[in-house]
């Protein structure tokens, strides 16, 4: 699989982030020192986004466009993200209590 096919994989220069999505490279710099979106860094130390941090950060635009602060943008998705994980841990428990045929 190459790096462009890899939706994790960190492509993409603040600048470019910025343009594709309309929005000031300061911001997405916000995102990232107010721990609501942390891209990976290059080995120079630049911000490297995935697609799927993108994506992520459309997400939040649209929830700071309806007034959501950062900090509780933030929470939501630490929330959403411990929902996925305990869904996974009973899905897992669920399935060793499956008799076997």
């Amino acid at each position: 699989m190459l790096p462009i096919d890899d939706e994790h994989a960190p492509l993409y220069a603040v600048g470019q982030v910025a343009d594709m999505l309309g929005v000031q490279p300061a911001f997405l710099r916000r995102l990232d020192a107010e721990r609501v979106v942390q891209p990976a860094r290059s080995e120079g130390g630049q911000r490297r986004y995935s697609r799927a941090e993108i994506t992520q950060v459309q997400r939040v635009t649209g929830m700071a466009g309806e007034g959501m602060t950062l900090a509780g943008i933030r929470r939501i998705l630490e929330l959403e993200a411990e929902i996925v994980l305990l869904n996974a841990e009973l899905a897992r428990e669920r399935s060793k209590r499956r008799p076997a045929s």
